[in-house]
């Protein structure tokens, strides 16, 4: 949709009442401001509002309103889905605000809404302290919080989600409302899986957990082994301890030291095994995997922290993802997701996995995200550079979600994935969820002015619920 060019005086007067940074197409640094981890979302604000505090971000609100500006809003920038961009519009950009506060003594942490992990991880480490994150050190934390929150230390503490004790938040209307177990508790329940549908998280307070030991294990195999390692690692993962977390992943073989050269830039089969705990705890516990002589391997104790940062994506690749869950997992799923890894696009950062979820996350309280009685995700994470490999990287990562849909719980991980239509966004709360949800939304967006997220669209009393699909 093209829209009017905005009065530069307009732009001016915002400029003079802003405590943070405006930045527009014609300023030198909007390219890099505007971009975002996913290439192929090429949307164009017509203004960018850096947002240093909760005024700003009212500010930005109110700019919008007075100019009727579509609104995105950006804490990480890793939305796949391309909830943090709008093409002609206004993004509340609240990087700015990514301040951490860690009390150890109360087991607690505040981060700014514009924290990525990296900030939190970094600042816990010190104390021995750490809560569950997404798998790399670049997610924003509140957008990942919001959407659920899944990681690497899920299986023992939980979902981001489930740790989380208290947001602060400006509505649309430029209220600050903080919510938690005893005010607005209606929307703090929401804001477990809700996503950004209710307002701009300004910040987030945290339950940290004791973490005095962290290890992990990387194996690699070619990928004509995967076959045999994904039968290992299924009866392995199925019985393991709650402590012991990661998944299988078909990969290129990086120019790694622990990778043979000759797996270098082919398909691999590789096994990330995380483990709340000493090395040689994991070492027996991995024991049949590494039975399996994976000619690539390294098994250490680790900082989390380090971990964290270790799997970084750099930006500018082109993504697609997908998700589907699983409550039982035969041989038959195995051969099909052995199989279509053959169709990845290699070389590339593309990986194409298997976790398991149960642990704490099947014991999570009753919120709003995806149904917890699923104990395995598949989940083809596409990142290409070429243009030409977008329809052959994309049909890849549907046809992987298609192999194994007849044994899928039908729910989602709407975190996982991009824009795939109405329908989904119900699968991923549940219909009754998304029902609770609607009527949340229309007491504090009843406008729908966050509708870049999954949007979940306001229901009011006496009115027909709005059918999304």
């Amino acid at each position: 949709m093209t829209r009017n060019p905005l009065d530069p005086a307009a732009v001016d007067e915002l400029r003079g009442r802003f405590g943070g940074g405006i930045v527009t197409p014609g300023d030198g640094d909007y390219e890099d401001v505007r971009s975002v981890f996913n290439a192929m979302l090429t949307a164009r604000p017509q203004v960018i509002a850096r947002c240093g505090t909760p005024q700003d971000v009212a500010d930005a609100l109110a700019f919008a309103r007075e100019q009727a500006l579509p609104v995105a809003v950006r804490s990480g920038g890793h939305s796949v889905a391309g909830s943090c961009l709008v093409d002609g519009g206004l993004v509340i950009d609240v990087r700015p605000m990514n301040d951490v506060a860690v009390d150890p003594q109360q087991g607690t942490a505040r981060v700014g809404g514009g924290a990525c992990w990296a900030d939190l991880d970094r600042a816990t480490q010190p104390h021995g302290l750490a809560t569950t994150g997404g798998r790399v050190s670049t997610t924003g934390i509140a957008g990942l919080t919001l959407g659920g929150g899944s990681g690497w230390l899920e299986r023992k503490f939980g979902l981001s989600c489930d740790n989380l004790l208290s947001a602060d938040l400006v509505t649309a209307d430029g209220r600050e409302v903080t919510a938690n177990e005893h005010e607005h508790p209606d929307l703090f329940w929401a804001l477990h899986g809700g996503g950004g549908n209710f307002g701009v998280a300004t910040s987030l307070t945290f339950r940290l957990h004791p973490l005095p030991e962290f290890s992990i294990a990387l194996l690699l195999w070619p990928g004509e082994r995967g076959r045999e390692v994904l039968g290992t690692y299924r009866d392995l993962a199925a019985h393991g301890p709650d402590e012991l977390g990661g998944g299988v992943l078909y990969l290129t073989g990086p120019p790694e030291e622990f990778v043979p050269q000759h797996l270098h830039g082919t398909l691999c089969c590789a096994v990330l095994a995380t483990y709340v705990g000493g090395v040689g705890e994991l070492r027996d516990l991995i024991a049949p995997l590494l039975a399996l002589e994976p000619p690539g391997q390294v098994v250490t104790d680790i900082p989390y922290a380090d971990l964290q940062s270790m799997l970084d994506d750099p930006p500018g690749y082109r993504n697609y993802w997908s998700d589907e869950h699983l409550e039982e997992v035969p041989d038959e799923v195995l051969d099909r997701f052995a199989a279509r890894a053959r169709d990845m696009v290699v070389p590339s950062p593309s990986q194409q996995a298997f976790f398991p979820w149960g642990g704490a996350v099947s014991r999570g309280r009753d919120w709003p995200g995806f149904d917890r009685s699923a104990v395995w995700a598949v989940h083809p994470l596409g990142l290409w550079e070429d243009p030409a490999d977008d329809e052959r990287a994309v049909r890849w990562a549907r046809n992987v979600c298609a192999d194994v849909r007849p044994w899928a719980s039908g729910d989602v991980y709407l975190n996982f994935i991009g824009d795939e239509g109405p329908n989904r966004v119900v699968a991923g709360y549940g219909e009754e969820n998304y029902r609770t949800l609607a009527r949340i939304k229309a007491e504090f967006d009843p406008d729908n002015v966050f509708n870049r997220w999954h949007n979940v669209l306001p229901y009011r009393e006496g009115e027909q619920l709005a059918d999304a699909r």
